[in-house]
């Protein structure tokens, strides 16, 4: 499904990142006036419009609506295949409904969803991938630019991005295998820029809606100090670089699960640790959810989970090499 409608939440924050020399030597500047044009051309812009999710078999059909307005982006993601569902965001805000009713209000935390795809530090993407220019194309009957992202090792998955000629907007977005096999994918099939767009659905204030169940997904959820938990990942990926950790405490469980999040600027890593008695039955090994790899196994009297926009490999390394206490075993 969207990303908006998933359900797991990988978090991307912003990270900085020098390596100016690096990117003169690639690049000219006019490749990176493109690069920088695509990144805020989803944040700026007015736009609406269908777009198709592929993964796998799976096939969802959704209207993304989004507006700059009062200082303020808004954005309006409707589902338009099965139940009716829809997501509202205004900056960071989020109201998420599900058929004719509110079901959560949240805060985003800096993930990235179609088709801002592209981290603002686009800079960072350069110790990871190799970027170039791909050909000249046409997406939902526009003119688009493409840029290929090939890994740098097999750690990670390639990308392929169609971004509109003239705004940088993010038209296509295609993640491939080792073998050039399409994972996942997202494309426009039908969008106006600017001009006249409905603006009803703005969300002016937060709405006290009475009767209504209303969640904050953060919630009882407490921040912690890097490494304060005492988990400890040895063997990540290259490039990857742990953007949170957070110690959540969880409805219906007595003991909190920690949260460590990596991201090497484009895909991300979560790793959740939580004691093996709070949820015995959980089912073990590798599972697939197309681009999504699920790996859990036991550590101890805990239960490990990573959960990662990466081959299944990179997913069963970082389990393998999780350990508490700040020891390698």
């Amino acid at each position: 499904m969207s990303n908006i409608l998933k359900p797991v939440v990988i978090l991307f924050l912003g990270l900085c990142l020098s390596t100016g020399n690096l990117v003169a030597e690639q690049f000219s500047q006019d490749d990176l006036s493109w690069q920088k044009k695509m990144v805020f051309a989803a944040h700026r812009s007015n736009y609406s419009g269908t777009f198709i999710y592929q993964s796998g078999n799976y096939v969802e059909t959704s209207r993304l609506t989004h507006l700059v307005e009062g200082g303020n982006e808004h954005e309006r993601l409707e589902s338009l295949d099965g139940e009716r569902s829809e997501v509202i965001r205004r900056n960071g805000r989020v109201w998420c409904y599900q058929g004719d009713g509110k079901v959560m209000v949240a805060r985003r935390d800096g993930a990235r969803m179609f088709p801002a795809l592209l981290p603002e530090q686009f800079l960072l993407l350069q110790e990871n991938y190799k970027i170039r220019r791909g050909e000249e194309d046409r997406v939902a009957g526009y003119a688009a630019h493409s840029m290929i992202f090939m890994p740098r090792d097999k750690m990670r998955y390639s990308h392929r991005m169609w971004a509109h000629n003239e705004s940088g907007l993010l038209l296509k977005a295609v993640v491939q295998d080792e073998r050039d096999h399409v994972i996942e994918q997202y494309t426009f099939t039908q969008l106006s820029m600017g001009g006249d767009i409905d603006r009803k659905w703005i969300v002016q204030h937060v709405p006290e809606d009475k009767g209504v169940s209303d969640r904050v997904e953060a919630a009882g959820s407490t921040r912690a100090l890097p490494n304060e938990s005492g988990w400890v990942v040895y063997a990540l990926p290259s490039g990857f670089r742990k953007i949170t950790e957070v110690t959540r405490h969880m409805h219906g469980k007595k003991s909190p699960v920690t949260h460590l999040a990596y991201t090497d600027g484009m895909a991300g890593i979560s790793v959740f640790i939580e004691k093996h008695e709070e949820n015995p039955g959980a089912k073990k090994g590798l599972h697939s959810n197309g681009l999504i790899q699920v790996y859990t196994k036991i550590l101890g009297d805990h239960l490990l989970t990573v959960i990662g926009e990466v081959p299944p490999r990179t997913v069963m390394q970082v389990a393998d090499s999780v350990r508490n206490g700040g020891q390698k075993q």
